[in-house]
């Protein structure tokens, strides 16, 4: 058998046998053990009517008892040893029924350390008196939280029922339809009717405002930032329309935004109804907000239509950037679309080199048995699979005989989970006509590691002002010429050209620190409060065994859990020998503040056994 099951080497569960059809989820949260109890009401549905067992996947639960509601009959259930990081195997007897449906009611509570979970203490959060907790499931870290089928391949509605201190409220990934009075405080109810996979439910807890930012959507997040929150992402409803114009209409009904503390470890993370952001994204001038376009897309590209396990992860991802870009495209031009997807091709070849290009982890289609997916995360998925994407776009005819396809596609697998092999197919029999698409080496865009085949030629007009401002920094001899920039200069910069010019520098043999000390009075790039200029910077000054910047990295990286800032810049300072041994102490001594993904992953770039 590969992996833990046939269908997701991820997951013990096998849905081929006895499905998971919905879930009923009732929760109580205990701030001061750090845990959740309750129970959830788990409907299956026997596939194979011979079966006497259903199987759920579990990760530290403590389960107190599990019933068959109609019968009204304990059932008897064994809990697996763990394996590694993937949790266990939760095989539970299925009694003799006249039908081949069940309603299995567990009572249980999960583990203070639960890696699905990430719990602040007051200090943690910014109005410094109310703890706060939320979710991150994604990949698969929802056993951790609810026993459940927690593979991608299975997708069901769910209610939430949560119970919460009545000074904090409570939001998920679903439109909330009550809160009542109680007496262990608020009880909140949601509803999520649209069938989802286990990585999508969400939930967080803690002292949230929230604000209206468009006709179907508000913005939540503590009242110290929830203002500025509402100014960075009042374009929003633009972005939603841009994507219904790309990909039809828009299934989930209100699209939120909440704003997280910083530990969180993404960008964003597309929960359904709810998107969770990073608050690295507030740089004031709206100018990082195209992560929410990314996130919108994702409303499509694997929540309605959902790679089938993290091996086709390229399905979910490969899609959003691919729809991303088409999203900026429409609301700027088409020179910032194709800037965007030459400054992501660098990224990718950044990646590629530093995992190696005969890595297997830099195929579009991955082989995840006895690899924890958290383990596969880079960028491969999102921008290896962009450029197939585009490759392909460009193959048929370009946009508008690809977009057509795109909106069938989405409209044929809504609801569903699939794999590379059925999206080939479908593509293949819709393009049967087009004699072009035997052009397509699919076997080395899917199954090759490395660079892609081809890369689609971009305009590069943007592109060329950043790198005829590479030149001029790197051919500058400092020592007997002046700079050769002004401020006049650099205010011809939009932000996104100077996130790429640092990243053409930081691409660069290290610069001397004489010239980036210069090079700081023009551009105040340590005054900027962007998130991504902030990140290039610190790096660029590490390449360079700038001793001034090795404190406010360890500082900064203290502060942020966005794994796309931490771990390069942990990277950076472990292969610096006299930076090192600072770098791994301040890692042990604030790990605990890091959400598990994140302390897992850093430790592994620090060399750092358990």
């Amino acid at each position: 058998m590969k992996g833990l099951s046939p269908l997701d080497p991820s997951s013990y569960s096998r849905p081929e046998l006895a499905i998971v059809t919905e879930l009923k989820i009732a929760l109580t949260v205990d701030f001061t053990k750090k845990i959740f109890r309750g129970s959830v009401d788990v409907y299956v549905k026997k596939i194979d009517s011979n079966i006497k067992e259903v199987i759920l996947d579990s990760k530290g639960l403590k389960i107190e008892s599990i019933e068959e509601i109609e019968l009204h009959e304990n059932l008897k259930y064994d809990i697996a040893k763990p394996v590694d990081e993937f949790g266990s195997k939760l095989t539970i007897e299925l009694p003799p029924k006249n039908n081949d449906t069940y309603i299995i009611s567990i009572h249980y509570e999960t583990n203070p350390e639960a890696s699905g979970l990430q719990w602040l203490e007051p200090e943690q959060t910014a109005g410094k008196k109310f703890p706060y907790v939320f979710s991150q499931f994604q990949a698969v870290h929802a056993r951790s939280v609810i026993p459940c089928q927690d593979t991608p391949y299975v997708k069901t509605p769910y209610t939430a029922l949560i119970t919460a201190p009545k000074e904090l409220t409570v939001v998920m990934s679903s439109p909330r339809n009550d809160k009542k009075e109680v007496s262990e405080g608020v009880a909140f109810y949601f509803v999520q009717k649209v069938p989802i996979p286990s990585y999508l439910i969400a939930v967080a807890i803690g002292a949230l405002e929230s604000r209206e930012i468009g006709p179907r959507s508000h913005v939540w997040a503590e009242k110290e930032v929830v203002e500025m929150a509402a100014h960075e992402f009042a374009d929003t409803e633009k972005q939603l329309k841009a994507a219904e114009d790309i990909c039809g209409p828009y299934v989930w009904g209100i699209y939120d935004l909440l704003v997280l503390p910083p530990s969180f470890p993404f960008g964003g993370m597309e929960n359904p109804c709810l998107t969770f952001v990073t608050p690295t994204l507030l740089a004031g001038d709206r100018s990082l907000a195209t992560v929410v376009a990314h996130e919108i897309a994702h409303s499509w590209t694997g929540n309605l239509v959902t790679n089938r396990n993290f091996e086709h992860f390229w399905l979910n991802e490969g899609f959003t950037v691919f729809i991303e870009r088409k999203i900026v495209g429409r609301l700027t031009n088409s020179q910032e679309q194709d800037f965007a997807a030459y400054s992501g091709t660098t990224e990718l070849s950044e990646t590629i080199d530093q995992l190696g290009h005969d890595n297997p982890m830099t195929c579009l289609v991955v082989d995840l048995d006895n690899i924890h997916p958290d383990d596969s995360f880079s960028k491969v998925p999102y921008e290896k699979g962009h450029t197939f994407l585009r490759y392909i776009e460009v193959v048929v005819g370009g946009p508008d005989v690809f977009e057509p396809f795109l909106r069938k596609y989405f409209d044929t697998y809504k609801y569903k989970s699939i794999d590379t092999d059925e999206f080939k197919s479908f593509f293949e029999n819709y393009f049967a006509d087009n004699p072009c698409i035997k052009n397509i080496d699919w076997n080395t865009w899917l199954y090759k590691p490395g660079m892609p085949p081809v890369v689609p030629k971009y305009d590069d007009t943007l592109m060329e002002v950043c790198l005829t401002y590479k030149n001029r920094w790197v051919d500058w001899d400092d020592e007997k010429e002046p700079p050769p920039f002004t401020k006049t200069d650099v205010q011809k910069l939009s932000t996104s050209q100077e996130i790429q010019l640092l990243q053409e520098i930081l691409d660069q043999p290290p610069q001397s620190i004489s010239k980036l000390k210069k090079i700081e009075k023009i551009f105040n790039f340590d005054s900027i409060n962007n998130s991504e200029i902030k990140f290039r910077w610190l790096r660029i000054g590490l390449k360079a065994h700038w001793e001034e910047r090795v404190d406010p990295t360890l500082e900064w990286v203290k502060e942020v859990g966005r794994m796309k800032f931490v771990r390069p810049l942990y990277r950076d300072l472990y292969g610096w020998e006299e930076a090192r041994q600072r770098a791994i102490d301040n890692y042990l001594k604030h790990r605990h503040t890091m959400m598990h993904v994140g302390a897992y992953t850093v430790a592994k770039d620090l060399h750092i056994s358990k």
